[in-house]
């Protein structure tokens, strides 16, 4: 079967791949990247080695091998060896203003009839307040133990001391 994917290196991208290598300050997904690239690539310098072979040497799967080869060829070579960026991480409830909202209401006096503020009622006091649409308790805590831990600050909570 041809390959779809070839690797061509130039002489600049070859010293680029072995310098990564030498140095070995790299992560070890990229130091096998450029290893594969190394062993795969069909120009003249190149070992031009086959699929089963860069498996069986690296002791990587073939998808692995056949997904390395395209990223060079289609996106070329920074990307063949870099982590693709994960696009899964969800949008944040809160932004900058919502966190400043939120801390300054814990910081006030609780509801009539409770003695402090709790993490279900801070999130639904944000959400009649529409500051959000919906947001859970767990969320709430999370921003604040982010403020309450801070470094900078001179006591250990997020209102100040009177």
């Amino acid at each position: 079967m041809k390959k779809q994917y070839r690797v061509l290196l130039t002489e600049a991208e070859r010293e680029q791949l072995l310098g990564v290598l030498a140095a070995g300050r790299h992560a070890a997904q990229s130091l096998m990247h450029a290893r594969v690239l190394l062993k795969a690539d069909e120009g003249p310098d190149g070992p031009s080695w086959r699929d089963e072979e860069i498996v069986e040497a690296l002791e990587i799967s073939r998808p692995t091998v056949e997904r390395i080869r395209r990223r060079y060829a289609q996106e070329g070579l920074e990307a063949a060896l870099t982590r693709r960026k994960s696009n899964h991480r969800p949008p944040r409830k809160l932004d900058g203003l919502g966190e400043a909202r939120l801390i300054a209401m814990a910081c006030t006096d609780a509801p009539t009839g409770r003695g402090r503020w709790t993490l279900r009622l801070l999130a639904d006091r944000l959400v009649s307040l529409e500051v959000v649409d919906a947001i859970s308790h767990e969320t709430v805590r999370q921003v604040l133990k982010k403020t309450r831990s801070s470094p900078g600050s001179k006591s250990n909570g997020a209102c100040p001391k009177g």
